[in-house]
């Protein structure tokens, strides 16, 4: 009888604990709207339209508009954001100007690229995403807030979740990859790693999901392209990462440039208000991207007044840079064109983001000038850009186990990446400082000290003077030397002779990747094929390490390269990263999540695609294929090699059939059947054999990670449940459907084991 009394107690208890947590939440969410109602009240349209009106001054910019008077603004409350700025100084200067001299006095949102760190930088995005490791992405995200709170600033326009199947787009570097799944784990990730699902600390800002939508399915591979595919794909491959970040609590969204069934994203109501807010319940507000709403124009829906209306009456709440809701919104809302309701929600919905952030407490509140020196470039978060890049880095090739390099053997280093700094720290390298970044010299010399090993540079990153100078017009640095090509390649091969092995560290400039940095040729530069190509003369054997922005056509170099180890632009600790990789400190462990096709003809090229009724047949004329090369990727997604090797059991299921609400354990022995220790992720994909619609030939449904020593061997266990199963069918309704199916297992998504099950 006590037991019971005791258990009745324990239950009020934790039912008013309960009841009170849902009080406060509810008081909170009151007091939010009696402060925002009042206030709302004071303010006039034009204020209201103010609030609406992010300006663009200071630092960095990604658009050919600079806003114009922003002081003046600002005094004249027709400003509720600045992007481009941060310092405490600099911040602290504009937000005294809102709150000592306008007359509501409204702080402003102070927002900022930091899209891969903010002081110190981490790996590109979509080297992080090759980590497979969401509690590590998570952390990044949490260290960029952390910094670029103590800067100042309270609103980041990341994460970037766009799903993204061709290489020759520059922003594939922003993302995580081609596969919706894990696209969705790493917006998760980013979103708690920025904002904590709390506001109210001082060292969380707002995150903002990016680019809604689709914006990487832009045709051609090519920015600001149009974008044009069916709801259906829309609803199973592309929007499922958005949706995830918007679950996860990102408090804002951005439109993309492109148009969505014929509508730039920017005035389309179906994806900002029917989407967006009415289906997926989002309730924070939508800020355009860099002048979205004036390039409508130029997509041909209309003058700037009726685009301007269009982006109102389709939900967006924020227009960055174009100053159209200034400039138009008074005359439409007076007309009746766009109502004062729509006016008032978007105006309100910003309002609430600066309460949870605690600017109307206290406006100053993310601004102190001691705090970038205790809190950016520690020694936790430097310690944690090296973890980030060692994790991040793939091994693609490992003839002969060449790798990891012996220190008793006389290596040359060649390459013009040997060491140059500024690419290290990437595209989006916000307030990253390059000359802080590490070099793979660096690294070498700090672990091995200066006369060690010899050295070359062998080419010229680039030789394409034109091209240098665009580049060199947005920072890159790229020095041509005063040797001519042919005299470098011969102090290269010099050099190489003079060596047991040879390390050839090429690549890209990091501004041949991200925004406005797309390539129809996306292979090595043809200079530095050149010195590969001579190297290979010498009958050294090589190590090839690329830093990139992207995937690279790397089929010359696969057939002739020793070992291929891709280590993106690896961030502030790169150079320390790639030194410990190189000799066998640890083991790589990254797996690419985009597919790496063997030349541009194959784009777009991505695993989980969908059959077709005459499937690839080498014995057949008229199946679907090449006449000049296989269909098959050079590298397929999911893909990376260790120091060590993994061997996998057979599938074992528990059950071959799955009733609805029940589940499935799939069960594999994987084992380390090398020399080293390593890290391997396991990866589950699921195919549904047949459906009311078409489906992919496997999709991507968990994956797991397990150290093992040499020798030792482990059980990875997942669980399938009819979640797992489920997709949107020809009427847009998330279902499962019984049938069969096969699950596989494997390192990678060509290399799977596999077993059937069937759903009753």
């Amino acid at each position: 009888m006590k037991k019971i009394l005791n258990l009745l107690f324990l239950s009020l208890l934790l039912s008013n604990i309960i009841s009170c947590s849902q009080n406060k939440t509810s008081k909170s969410d009151a007091d939010m709207d009696r402060f925002v109602d009042d206030l709302m009240s004071k303010m006039t349209l034009e204020e209201k339209l103010g609030q609406m009106t992010q300006l663009v001054v200071g630092f960095d910019t990604t658009g050919p508009v600079m806003s114009k008077d922003v002081e003046e603004k600002i005094k004249a409350g027709l400003a509720g954001s600045v992007l481009g700025i941060y310092t405490p100084e600099a911040i602290r200067k504009l937000q005294k100007i809102a709150v000592d001299n306008s007359r509501l006095k409204i702080p402003l949102l102070f927002g900022y690229d930091v899209i891969h760190g903010h002081r110190t930088i981490f790996p590109i995005n979509l080297g992080l995403a090759a980590s497979w490791d969401l509690d590590l992405i998570e952390r990044t995200a949490r260290a960029a807030a952390e910094e670029a709170s103590a800067d100042g600033l309270n609103w980041t326009f990341s994460p970037m979740v766009d799903i993204t199947r061709d290489p020759r787009w520059g922003r594939v570097s922003e993302g995580a990859g081609e596969d919706a799944y894990l696209g969705s784990r790493i917006a998760e990730a980013m979103v708690k790693g920025y904002e904590q699902n709390d506001l109210s600390k001082d060292n969380t800002i707002l995150s903002c999901v990016k680019h809604f939508g689709l914006y990487g399915a832009s045709e051609a591979g090519r920015d600001y392209n149009t974008v044009d595919m069916s709801r259906l794909r829309m609803y199973n491959e592309y929007l499922p990462p958005y949706k995830a970040a918007v679950e996860a609590g990102s408090s804002t969204v951005m439109t993309s440039f492109n148009e969505v069934e014929g509508m730039p994203a920017s005035g389309n109501k179906w994806m900002m208000t029917d989407l967006l807010r009415n289906e997926w319940g989002f309730g924070g507000f939508i800020v355009t991207d860099y002048t979205a709403i004036p390039e409508m124009v130029n997509h041909g829906v209309g003058d700037s007044s009726k685009v301007t209306e269009l982006s109102l009456n389709a939900g967006v709440d924020m227009d960055m840079v174009g100053e159209m809701f200034l400039k138009f919104g008074a005359e439409l809302v007076q007309s009746g064109r766009v109502s004062g309701k729509m006016i008032n929600d978007a105006c309100r919905r910003i309002l609430e983001a600066k309460y949870k952030l605690g600017l109307f407490e206290n406006p100053y509140r993310y601004i102190d000038e001691n705090r970038p020196k205790e809190r950016s470039f520690t020694p936790e978060k430097l310690a944690l850009s090296k973890e980030a890049a060692v994790k991040s880095m793939v091994l693609l090739k490992n003839d002969g186990d060449i790798l990891p390099l012996d220190p008793t053997r006389k290596i040359a280093f060649i390459g013009p990446q040997v060491e140059r700094k500024r690419d290290l720290i990437g595209s989006w390298s916000a307030a990253g400082d390059w000359t802080q970044a590490v070099s793979l010299r660096e690294g070498l010399e700090k672990k091995f000290g200066k006369n060690k090993f010899l050295y070359a540079q062998g080419a010229n990153l680039l030789e394409d003077t034109a091209l240098v100078k665009k580049l060199n017009d947005f920072g890159s640095l790229i020095e041509i030397s005063n040797k001519s090509p042919r005299q470098l390649i011969q102090e290269a091969v010099q050099t190489a002779q003079r060596a047991d092995v040879v390390v050839a560290v090429l690549g890209e400039a990091f501004s041949m990747s991200g925004e406005a940095a797309c390539r129809t040729d996306i292979g090595l530069p043809e200079n530095q094929k050149e010195l590969l190509k001579a190297l290979k003369e010498t009958g050294k054997p090589i190590v090839l390490v690329l830093m990139t922005g992207r995937p690279l056509t790397l089929t010359w170099e696969n057939d002739n390269m020793n070992a291929i180890l891709e280590t993106w632009f690896a961030g502030t600790r790169a150079g320390d990263a790639l030194t410990d990789i190189l000799f066998g400190d640890v083991s790589p462990s990254g797996k690419i999540t985009m597919t790496f096709p063997r030349n541009v003809g194959q784009i777009p090229i991505y695993y989980n695609h969908k059959n077709t009724g005459r499937p690839v047949n080498e014995n057949e004329k008229y199946t679907s294929k090449y006449l000049d090369v296989s269909n098959e990727p050079l590298y397929p997604f999911g893909y990376g090699l260790s120091y060590t090797e993994f061997t996998y059991g057979d599938i074992r299921l528990s059950a071959d059939k799955l009733v609805p609400g029940g589940k499935i354990t799939a069960t594999i022995t994987v084992a380390n059947a090398g020399k080293r220790a390593g890290t391997e992720t396991v990866q589950l994909y699921i195919r549904d054999v047949v459906g009311s619609v078409t489906r992919p030939v496997k999709e991507l449904k968990g994956f797991k990670q397990i150290t093992l020593q040499p020798g030792k061997s482990g059980s990875v266990s997942f669980e399938i449940s009819d979640n797992d199963l489920k997709f949107y069918n020809a009427d847009l309704k998330y279902v499962v459907e019984p049938g069969d199916f096969t699950v596989f297992i494997g390192g990678n998504s060509r290399d799977v084991k596999q077993a059937d099950f069937r759903m009753e």
